[in-house]
């Protein structure tokens, strides 16, 4: 079972390592609006003008939803986060910690301090969660930091 659940996962990097090759040139902000898996998030980051942070020089470390994650909420979540930009800003920067932090670096139960204050806790295991959330690609190295892609939106409390 582990086998086959570590060849699904080398298997399914292998597909989504092209979406992602030569990012070191590229900032967060220019690789997640280069790759149509983020156009929830793009927009999100946009709409609270959150753009020009994130393309700075950081580093950062970005926990990533995928447009399945922010689906994946409550219908009419999105559009109503849209319209209420503090809230959005504080769901966002609840996403985002200061420096480059590599999956090598993770532990079991390491808390993280996110940009909005809260932390952020880390589970290490089978998979890798951060609040619950599974990272489904680790490492995606940007010229300002990296991103870790999860599959659920996480929300402070």
């Amino acid at each position: 079972m582990m086998k086959s659940t570590l060849s699904a996962v080398a298997i399914a990097a292998a597909f989504a390592a092209p979406a992602f090759a030569d990012s070191h040139d590229m900032d967060i902000v220019d690789i997640a609006a280069g790759n149509e898996a983020f156009s929830t998030l793009v927009a999100a980051v946009t709409a609270a003008g959150l753009v020009d942070t994130l393309k700075g020089d950081g580093p950062f470390t970005v926990f990533a939803p995928t447009d399945d994650a922010f689906a994946a909420l409550p219908e009419g979540t999105v559009e109503a986060l849209l319209d209420d930009i503090p809230t959005l800003t504080a769901i966002l920067t609840y996403h985002v910690v200061p420096g480059a932090v590599m999956s090598g670096d993770l532990s079991d139960g390491m808390m993280a301090e996110t940009v909005n204050g809260q932390s952020v806790t880390i589970g290490v295991g089978d998979t890798v969660t951060v609040d619950g959330a599974t990272v489904i690609q680790a490492d995606i190295e940007a010229s300002n930091g990296v991103i870790h892609v999860i599959d659920s939106v996480i929300l402070p409390e």
